[in-house]
């Protein structure tokens, strides 16, 4: 998510100010399942259809309403595979709330007409360019499936900002530029990155993943060396599109990919990047679990509460109020930091 959002930090609060009064962030995870047979997921394996029904968001309007919720962003599983999307979406459009997509793009060909009318934004996963996108996601064609569903997407609407995100992880750490020329040659707006997670259970992960599972994804010493040869290798040759923001982040921010590489590999302390989601944002599930973000535990759910009710239940205003995120080991190991600015 840092694609979205610059970063600043948020300051440890007391418990009389934790409670949350305007929310501009609201991230919804719509469906279960997906089709996609990603190497850093298991969500293809689950067998439930399970989604969130776009009826028992009703009894939460006034919440979404008076805390100010600006923009939602729909994830998953599969949010394309939600068989009531556009009634989903009418739901927050009738709010004039922004309307973000994160998908792996399968099924945008599919749903072309619905994409160009419900959201102000898709975001798409992109592993690499089209042999090594193929290879991590086990979708032969997929590659080409988002080519051809984001073309769909643009002859219903031209003028739809869609982007990519690119994990960064074993099977395609020396692809960086190429990816970059991928995401051209898909005529994508724009290119973020971000390095794998490793230890969390965030994603959908039913546990952590063991060490095994974990050096799946993770590099070897040196992967690493050339992680960090590719990472200077497009700040020269890609200079112009990090100057012009389509590759969105700087030098700084690039380099840092091998950074959390390196911590695993020497067992160094992470350091926590600057983050304000538990402030500004929440996290709801399919099965309407609410977290401060992707990586910390529940602390409400919209099955016994209202929204403004979960994200100020007595386990989130005494989260908030301990947390330190320099110091929390959550959220030093974080790889997806949510900040929001003004």
């Amino acid at each position: 998510m840092s694609s979205l959002y610059s970063i600043q930090s948020a300051p440890r609060m007391p418990a009389d100010a934790a409670r949350i009064r305007v929310l501009p962030i609201l991230i919804m995870n719509i469906h279960k399942r997906s089709k996609c047979r990603s190497v850093m997921c298991d969500i293809w394996k689950r067998t439930e259809d399970v989604q969130l029904d776009a009826a028992d968001l009703e009894r939460h309007r006034d919440s979404i309403q008076s805390l100010g919720v600006r923009h939602v962003v729909l994830t998953g599983g599969e949010p394309l595979m939600h068989r009531d999307l556009g009634k989903l979406c009418s739901f927050f459009r009738a709010m004039s709330i922004r309307l973000t997509l994160l998908t792996t793009g399968l099924l945008m060909l599919k749903r072309a007409e619905t994409v160009a009318t419900c959201f102000d934004e898709v975001i798409v996963s992109l592993d690499g360019p089209e042999p090594v996108h193929d290879q991590i996601r086990r979708v032969p064609g997929a590659f080409r499936l988002i080519e051809s569903g984001v073309a769909a997407v643009r002859r219903y609407a031209p003028k739809l900002r869609i982007t990519c995100r690119t994990t960064v992880q074993k099977a395609n750490h020396v692809a960086l530029r190429s990816t970059v020329l991928a995401a051209k040659q898909l005529a994508l707006d724009r290119i973020s990155f971000l390095s794998a997670d490793l230890s969390s259970q965030a994603f959908n992960r039913s546990r952590p993943w063991t060490v095994d599972r974990q050096e799946e994804i993770a590099l070897t010493w040196s992967e690493l060396h050339a992680l960090e040869e590719e990472i200077e290798l497009l700040l020269v040759t890609c200079e112009y599109d990090i100057r012009t923001g389509f590759v969105a982040e700087n030098g700084h921010k690039l380099r840092g990919l091998a950074t959390r590489f390196r911590e695993h590999l020497d067992h160094s302390q992470p350091k926590a990047p600057l983050c304000n989601a538990p402030w500004v944002s929440a996290v709801v599930d399919v099965d309407g679990t609410v977290r401060p973000c992707f990586f910390h535990s529940p602390v409400g759910s919209l099955k016994y509460a209202t929204l403004d009710e979960a994200i100020n239940s007595d386990a989130a205003l005494r989260f908030r109020s301990s947390l330190n995120v320099a110091e929390n080991p959550v959220c030093q190991s974080c790889v997806c930091s949510l900040n929001y600015r003004e």
